[in-house]
């Protein structure tokens, strides 16, 4: 499902017809709680996004950019290349303005209408940079930050998208069952097994 159009790969040898979708707006479009992207050669990097996604109370959601030397050999290049690395990743960090290039040159602004949009830091200022905020409850920034590699990779953020707090689920059905036991007892499996209360199953 992630694969461009036209690949050709033993599912699809005529080339795949699907338009690949983003696994980052995916999950951010379902409001995950945690969502960062990292790459496989980056190990400092990957670490970090890692332990945070160890760290994160409830489900985290971490694409990792990893090489496939038989059906993708090279896709990744240009965000490992020493020579355009740097001019194509952006490093994401809460509470920084978003920047990147080999002397910080170019920026991420928000465009009139809303969306995201690379500017020469030179031509519009530091002050109008996006600053990064993983802590939004928001997700509508996250998800536009998302949007910013497309195909071509040529402007592509790595770091954590997205780190709020929620009730976890496994939490709330705790404290559910804590209620359940508080209000009416432990319960006796043994009795609800034996007692009169049945039912007939008809095929």
């Amino acid at each position: 499902p992630t694969s461009e159009l036209g690949k050709i790969t033993k599912s699809t040898p005529m080339g795949s017809l699907d338009a690949p979708f983003n696994p980052l707006s995916l999950a951010l479009g379902a409001e995950a709680t945690f969502v960062a992207r990292s790459i496989d050669s980056d190990r400092r990097h990957l670490t970090s996004v890692l332990r945070a996604a160890a760290q994160h109370e409830g489900a985290a959601f971490v694409e990792i950019y990893q090489n496939c030397n038989i059906f993708n050999d090279g896709a990744f290049e240009v965000l490992k290349d020493p020579s355009t690395r740097d001019d194509v990743t952006i490093r994401l960090e809460h509470g920084e303005p978003i920047r990147f290039g080999n002397d910080g040159q170019h920026g991420v602004v928000r465009a009139p209408d809303g969306s995201l949009r690379i500017a020469e830091v030179a031509d519009v200022g530091v002050d109008a940079l996006l600053v990064h905020d993983t802590r939004a409850d928001d997700p509508t920034t996250a998800f536009a930050l998302s949007r910013l590699a497309g195909a071509s990779l040529a402007h592509t953020p790595i770091g954590v998208f997205r780190a709020v707090r929620r009730p976890t689920y496994d939490g709330l059905m705790q404290r559910q069952l804590d209620g359940a036991v508080e209000t009416q007892g432990e319960g006796d499996l043994a009795a609800l097994l034996s007692g009169a209360d049945s039912w007939t199953v008809v095929s």
